[in-house]
């Protein structure tokens, strides 16, 4: 399984030998993998190197437990998580699954299933690796730094919150392309009962923050009756932002 750019998984576990034994299994499939025994190197490293494809996190963990490891980067962006645990109670993890994980294994697991999974995981999200970069160049005006939670606007920083950086980061993964309202709804608010408004509240705050004028927006674009789509990211803007000109229907 080879990408032309390899896609990025974050291992986290305190067991050094199954750090090293899994960095090994997943590279020979193409990943780029970097490991870390502690959550709060995890946080420093995607501060500094932007955000993973995947993350792969154990529960028991040195320095914090694994679903608050698991809340801080969901904070960053939508990054997918697979949880590792010995812990085999339902109630955990339902907890775990509910609030921040796409998917878990129980130790001890089979190494060909764990790679399935993460593949699986994987092949619903876009592969596009320009949205991991540590700083997202989107034209001489933007920048986004999702591993700081901010964008940097003719070199001004704009703070995001949480929200607003798994809204963008899930756009800016799409760019060019429509994501559902139900799709955002989904991975924003997994499975809490948030409806349209909601979306389109945040979203509005968001294009105040990123967009010359909000009311004439030129980065994220509403699909009326369908989604929202962020600008692509190819050559000439221009021509998009005539094609959607009539398409201002704002939240």
């Amino acid at each position: 399984m080879m990408h032309a750019d390899p896609q990025k998984l974050l291992l986290v576990d305190d067991d050094k030998d199954l750090l090293d034994l899994l960095q090994g299994e997943f590279e020979a499939e193409g990943y780029e993998v970097t490991t870390f025994q502690d959550g709060l190197q995890v946080l420093k490293h995607v501060r500094k190197s932007g955000l993973p494809h995947l993350a792969l996190i154990d529960l028991k963990l040195p320095s914090m437990h694994g679903f608050e490891l698991a809340e801080k980067l969901k904070a960053l962006g939508d990054v997918p998580i697979i949880f590792l645990t010995s812990i085999n109670e339902p109630d955990t993890i339902v907890h775990g699954l509910r609030r921040y994980a796409d998917d878990y294994v129980t130790k001890p697991f089979q190494i060909r299933e764990l790679q399935a999974r993460v593949q699986r995981v994987l092949s619903r999200i876009p592969d596009f690796s320009y949205a991991q970069a540590p700083t997202i160049e989107i034209d001489d005006r933007v920048q986004v730094d999702f591993g700081n939670s901010r964008l940097l606007i003719d070199g001004r920083v704009v703070t995001l919150t949480p929200t607003e950086a798994n809204l963008l980061h899930i756009l800016v993964r799409n760019a060019g392309r429509v994501v559902t309202s139900s799709t955002l709804l989904a991975r924003v608010w997994p499975r809490a009962e948030v409806y349209e408004d909601t979306l389109r509240v945040h979203l509005h705050r968001l294009r105040r923050k990123i967009e010359p004028d909000f009311r004439r927006p030129t980065y994220i674009f509403t699909e009326r009756g369908t989604g929202y789509r962020f600008r692509s990211l190819e050559p000439d803007p221009e021509a998009e932002a005539g094609v959607d000109s009539l398409q201002h229907t704002h939240p």
